[in-house]
């Protein structure tokens, strides 16, 4: 995920607007608060690329040696919500991009129901590598591969997560509860609040879930404006 010119404008336009909105359109920078700003802005982008660049030819595991695509994660660096998922699929291992295909088109829809837009979040997995036909990880795959997405955290610092499917709200909650009791609350992870809800891939095949996941999202939504509050007035939609 290469930083280009175009993405260390856009930091820097959207820097900018965050100030504007706190200290209005008359806010006046001298050239020394610009140029300690801008790099402070890029650091997380910066940080971010040097970490794929770092582990982008992992082969720590058996998956490394059967993947076509290396799934990093796509998104803001500086994300204040951080979803995460199981594994990359079929379409993920060809495109490398996470929730690409029907899965994630829906996760897109979802998200436009609640505010949000996928460039605005940052969009990771437990695991890097598709597991060949798609099965759960094994455990050895997840301890090889779980610390490249816990420094991801790291360096992404978001305010939320949302987990998508059972086994990533497992993993980062280190329990064996099945999604039906793991959804419906706030859990914490790492002191960050993390809610948990079902994989858009499960929706596909069990249309009767969509209505927990509007639950789930409309309540990350509400916690979202309690804790960042960076976003216009939201009202949820009846689904």
């Amino acid at each position: 995920m290469p930083v280009s010119v175009q993405d260390i404008v856009d930091d820097a336009k959207n820097c900018l607007r965050q100030w504007s909105e706190l200290y209005g359109r008359e806010l006046i920078l001298n050239r020394t608060d610009v140029l300690k700003a801008v790099p402070a802005a890029l650091q997380s982008t910066q940080s971010l690329n040097a970490f794929f660049k770092k582990i982008e030819h992992c082969c720590s595991c058996a998956l490394g040696k059967t993947r076509n695509r290396f799934v990093f994660g796509a998104g803001s660096p500086d994300a204040e919500l951080m979803l995460i998922g199981e594994a990359p699929g079929r379409d993920e291992d060809m495109q490398g991009e996470p929730f690409v295909g029907k899965a994630g088109q829906l996760l897109d829809k979802i998200l436009a129901a609640i505010g949000f837009k996928r460039e605005e979040v940052f969009i990771g997995n437990i695991l890097k590598c598709r597991p060949p036909q798609n099965r759960d990880p094994l455990p050895e795959e997840v301890e090889r591969c779980l610390p490249h997405l816990l420094t991801q955290i790291e360096l992404i610092r978001p305010k939320l997560i949302l987990t998508l499917g059972r086994i990533s709200a497992q993993v980062l909650l280190e329990t064996d509860e099945p999604m039906g009791r793991l959804r419906g609350r706030v859990h914490a992870f790492k002191d960050i609040p993390l809610i948990a809800t079902y994989h858009p891939a499960a929706l596909l095949r069990n249309p009767s879930w969509k209505r927990s996941v509007w639950e789930d999202v409309q309540r990350l939504r509400v916690l979202y404006d309690e804790r960042v509050g960076d976003k216009p007035k939201w009202q949820p939609r009846k689904k």
